[in-house]
């Protein structure tokens, strides 16, 4: 049983997390090119939201959201 651990920490060790190590290493010597992944999750975050917003609005504009507060039954 202790083999069968042993493995699953070798797989996360060894492999699944060097990239991970491989970023430490490099925020050393480029912040920006260590951060670049998290750079582009907030880049995709922010259109998404900005899509979700125009089509929120575009909903709004033809009035095809009701926004009575009885439209849900748990508001009654």
């Amino acid at each position: 049983m202790k083999a069968f651990f042993e493995a699953i920490q070798s797989l996360f060790v060894d492999f699944l997390f060097k990239p991970h190590d491989w970023l430490r290493a490099l925020e050393l010597d480029n912040w920006w090119l260590a951060n670049i992944v998290s750079w582009a999750l907030i880049l995709i975050g922010a259109k998404y939201t900005i899509y979700w917003c125009k089509e929120l609005k575009k909903h709004q504009d033809n009035n095809e959201e009701n926004q009575d507060t009885t439209a849900h039954s748990f508001l009654k």
